[in-house]
């Protein structure tokens, strides 16, 4: 399984992004998914994702402001990220699960939340 993950950028306090993420594969189809997000010299934290049969899940610091989407026919899911903050800032990773549940990457997209 490939990820490709795009649309990050530089914005404004208070704007709107939205990432995409397009898994890729023989015979992938695409289930649990999400996104982590890491800043320099910090771990990777879990930021959205599906899991199993229960509607997405959201950390504390995004919830109500990030919205994560999945699109099966497309293998494609998206993140939403509205009333973005500086502390937003991070290199934004998506995540799948391949057929023997093994985490799989994506390359990151770095979003920058500035004045």
């Amino acid at each position: 399984v490939q990820l490709q993950a795009s649309g990050g950028g530089l914005v404004q306090p208070g704007e709107s992004l939205r990432l995409s993420c397009v898994a890729s594969g023989n015979n992938f189809t695409l289930n649990d998914g999400g996104w982590f997000r890491q800043i320099p010299g910090k771990e990777r934290e879990f930021v959205a994702g599906f899991f199993a049969l229960e509607s997405a899940g959201y950390s504390d610091s995004v919830k109500d402001r990030f919205t994560v989407s999945r699109y099966k026919a497309n293998n494609t899911m998206t993140l939403q990220m509205n009333s973005l903050k500086p502390e937003d800032t991070a290199v934004y990773y998506c995540f799948v699960y391949n057929a023997m549940r093994v985490r799989v990457w994506g390359r990151g997209t770095l979003v920058t939340v500035s004045s």
